[in-house]
């Protein structure tokens, strides 16, 4: 593969069909991430323009950062779960000194790098000295940094200072700063692993740590060292990626780990250590993103995505395994002649003409191809992991298809990176207009700007978009919602009580504003006392570990408030018979499950927000922008307290 370059054994099979196997074989990732941009060119005529192509150097940014560091560890035959959540971290210690603490932003900037580096530093003690797997140690770091990052944030996303907010920009208005950045920190890799000592212990450790500490080497102080790489590099990634967002998200780069370790497996490296490159790493990273990009150009499911993800990495440490029997052996660890140099650089000249002449002649086919006139819309979902969501893609669907609309649904698996670069690929094809229902309502604000940018209408749907423009807002009031649900539950109680809350994901402006209007809406009932409130993540399975602890500690309780119904799901089945007779039970959002719940007496009401009807109106609204039609701003749709009584005639 692209990592290290291998020797024939003699008597292996020559001529010109030996040569390219060879040469194939050698070059694995390289050669399949040329294969999927012509596959992609191929089948999406959207994929292979300047913006898309610039889009696609931005979303491998973050990952190929992270996976840099990660390439160290690897290559020292470790192991580092912890990058995501490090990343998390030194995002929010930036953005809270640089505005919470009033700290001047150069410093703060230093404290995050900081930050980094510690995480890293700790992970190698603990390697090193503690004797621990570096699969414990750094999945405890792991824990460690996402908890302090909630902790310093309370859970909320914290603005960016717009001083360093300038690195998710572009310079001259089309190149963007993240590759810039992705790019230095490959060259600063590269140069590490092949030009410093460190870099040549990393390699000695991953082949054989015995014979390396033997040899004279210092293995437990490299380890320290290689573990700070790794956190530096976090850190610069976290920097990065809130710098997108422009704001720092105390749940951002969630599974990013895992995506850094994949990019660097794929670009060739072995997790049993003593080799990897650079080069590699980058060259994996952008095959993930590769695939991501075209995948959302070509309107495939995001739960088939993850399907095709997970092959792609099965078969790269597959191709490993058959490379390596092929009757090859691999050169010195960190070696590098001249003449092999000469050869790589040819290989990738000769993989860059190849790929722009078969590009090209895919371009030339698109270009003479007539477009269909079909209307199409973007549909960027939060996540399709809640039946609420679900409900809103569906009635989007069909009204689409009344319509005779063309839409593509994204799932962003409530991950406000992730969104944004699939908001970005959106803005790079060929839409007549984006629905959106944001993450988080600042982290979509940089996306959305892009395609007022591009001319592009943007409905929002359930909630807003800060700062960039929409045209128009479908939406219920989460905020009237939870006051609603406080006035029910507290008249249910007579006015009288103790209650405990579950509290949805933190960060996402849904449980924020639910939380708020039902705090709001308690103030005027001062019999009703909160003994408890804990995030449950609008998860069901949550819920119920949750309020099962809860009942430990407060095992006569009232009331339970949840901010979602498959929450409130939950807290009934850890209620078990008192669900509806001595503990009443108050979910939102109205879904299936919920009514089932309300139509039985366990679940005392839901405030119904009418989800299907969200999507129906968004595409109509869509559509009518993307035809110059007149859109009203603000599209209220009603927010209703289903209970046992009015159940029956209530439609969501």
């Amino acid at each position: 593969m692209a990592t290290d370059t291998l020797k024939s054994k003699p008597g292996a099979q020559g001529g010109a069909t030996g040569g390219l196997r060879r040469l194939l074989l050698d070059n694995g990732a390289l050669t399949a991430l040329i294969v999927l941009v012509v596959a992609m060119s191929a089948l999406s005529g959207d994929f292979l323009t300047a913006d898309n192509l610039l889009n696609v150097g931005v979303q491998a940014a973050v990952t190929a950062i992270l996976a840099f560091g990660v390439t160290f560890v690897i290559v020292s035959a470790g192991i580092d779960l912890s990058v995501g959540s490090v990343a998390a971290l030194s995002a929010t210690v930036l953005a809270w000194s640089a505005t919470e603490a009033g700290i001047p932003v150069a410093l703060a900037v230093v404290l995050a790098v900081l930050t980094g580096i510690v995480c890293g530093l700790v992970n190698g003690f603990l390697v090193s000295y503690g004797k621990l797997p570096p699969f414990i140690a750094t999945l405890a770091m792991l824990s460690v940094a996402r908890g302090l990052s909630l902790v310093i944030s309370q859970g909320s996303p914290i603005a960016f200072p717009d001083s360093v907010s300038h690195l998710g920009d572009t310079l001259g208005g089309w190149l963007p700063v993240p590759v810039l950045v992705m790019v230095v920190m490959g060259l600063l890799t590269a140069f590490v692993l092949g030009r410093t000592y460190i870099g040549r212990s990393m390699y000695a450790i991953g082949g054989n740590e015995e014979a390396a500490r033997l040899s004279g080497l210092r293995v437990k102080k490299q380890k320290l060292a290689i573990y700070a790489f790794s956190g530096l590099f976090a850190a610069a990634a976290g920097i990065v990626l809130a710098s997108r967002l422009a704001s720092a998200q105390p749940q951002a780069a969630q599974g990013y780990e895992l995506d850094a370790i994949a990019a660097v497996v794929i670009g060739g490296a072995s997790l049993a250590g003593g080799t990897g490159k650079a080069s590699g790493t980058l060259i994996g990273a952008l095959i993930l993103a590769v695939l991501r990009n075209g995948l959302n150009l070509l309107s495939v499911s995001a739960f088939w995505q993850q399907v095709v993800i997970g092959v792609v990495i099965a078969l790269a440490v597959l191709f490993d395994t058959v490379r390596r029997k092929a009757g090859a052996t691999t050169p010195a660890a960190g070696a590098s002649g001249g003449g092999n140099k000469g050869k790589q650089a040819l290989t990738y000249v000769i993989a860059a003409v190849v790929a722009v002449a078969v590009v090209g002649a895919t371009s030339l086919l698109h270009n003479g191809s007539s477009g269909a006139d079909k209307p199409k819309i973007g549909l960027s979902l939060s996540t399709l992991n809640n039946p609420f969501f679900v409900q809103i893609r569906e009635g989007a669907e069909e009204e689409a298809k009344k319509l005779g609309v063309d839409l593509t649904v994204t799932d962003a698996q409530n991950d406000a990176s992730q969104q944004a670069n699939q908001l970005q690929n959106f803005t790079s094809g060929s839409l007549s207009a984006v629905v959106v229902n944001p993450v988080d309502s600042d982290a979509a604000g940089p996306s959305v700007r892009g395609a007022n940018q591009a001319g592009i209408p943007v409905i929002a749907v359930d909630r807003g978009v800060n700062k960039a423009d929409t045209s128009a807002l479908v939406a219920s009031d989460n905020v009237e919602g939870g006051a609603l649900g406080a006035k029910a539950l507290a008249e249910k109680l007579g006015g009288k009580g103790t209650i405990v809350i579950l509290q949805g994901q933190a960060g996402t402006s849904a449980s924020r504003e639910r939380g708020a209007g039902f705090a709001e809406g308690l103030k005027a009932y001062p019999g009703i006392k909160v003994v408890a409130k804990q995030p449950a993540d609008f998860d069901r399975t949550k819920g119920l570990d949750v309020m099962t602890n809860l009942l430990q500690a407060h095992p006569d309780i009232d009331g339970v408030f949840a901010e979602n119904d498959e929450m409130a799901l939950g807290a009934i089945k850890a209620l078990g018979s008192k669900a509806g007779t001595s503990v009443q039970v108050v979910g939102f959002d109205g879904t299936p499950d919920g009514l089932k719940a309300v139509r039985a007496g366990t679940l005392y009401a839901s405030v119904a927000q009418q989800p299907s009807e969200l999507g129906r109106i968004a595409v109509r609204n869509a559509l009518r922008a993307a035809e110059d039609e007149k859109v009203e701003k603000m599209v209220k749709v009603p927010v209703k307290v289903v209970t046992k009584e009015n159940v029956a005639g209530f439609e969501g």
